[in-house]
């Protein structure tokens, strides 16, 4: 089976370390990592812990590892920073380990990953959906040096009983004036999960932000 998805992915493994491992444990680990991830979504701004071991390819930290290997298959094209497409080995570990199909033309991606948050593309560049098909957006995984819920914005809606402080840290400037744009667009829009060295959070395209 390996040979036949990496073949189909485009993959070479020809003169070429395999890529690093994933995970020990794909099912179980996969399907922690997924429950981790739909609770970050379900409570827009909480951060949640993960305890990770991956030996993963730079310039991915484990958490943003983890959600990749869990959401990322043959069905969601991504896109990567130009930081991080230069690095060739990260696409194979992608496409060895989840057989996604990488994408040039951001708003033909499902998914994206930025690890350098000075690379991040307007949020308007990805693809935001339709009225009647607001699924087809794009979910961005976006690296931050560090996720803090006592200072920042304010987040207001679904699945947060009052209001949450957020910050995360790094995002490049006039950022939340961004997020508040794709939130007036709603249900269309994007969705957001920051990962940092070994914590995550979740800013669905339904929570409203209060610079």
């Amino acid at each position: 089976m390996i040979g036949a998805d990496t073949e189909a992915s485009g993959l070479d493994l020809n003169g070429i370390g395999a890529p690093n491992a994933g995970f020990d444990n794909p099912v179980l680990q996969s399907q922690a990592m997924y429950r981790k991830l739909l609770g970050a979504m379900a409570q827009p701004g909480r951060i949640l812990s993960c305890e990770l071991s991956l030996d993963v390819r730079a310039p991915l930290w484990p958490t943003t590892a983890a959600a990749a290997l869990t959401l990322l298959d043959f069905d969601t094209p991504l896109w990567l920073n130009p930081g991080a497409a230069a690095a060739h080995a990260l696409g194979d570990y992608l496409r060895f380990h989840c057989g996604c199909p990488l994408v040039e033309a951001i708003g033909n991606a499902a998914f994206a990953i930025i690890s350098d948050p000075a690379e991040l593309p307007p949020l308007d560049s990805f693809a935001a959906g339709t009225d009647e098909y607001p699924d087809r957006s794009a979910t961005l995984l976006i690296q931050v040096e560090r996720l803090d819920d006592s200072r920042g914005v304010i987040l207001r809606g679904p699945g947060i009983e009052c209001k949450q402080t957020f910050q995360a840290k790094g995002l490049p400037q006039g950022f939340w004036q961004q997020v508040q744009e794709n939130h007036s667009g709603f249900p269309r829009g994007v969705d957001m999960i920051f990962c940092a060295q070994d914590r995550i959070a979740a800013l669905p395209r339904s929570t409203q932000v209060e610079v």
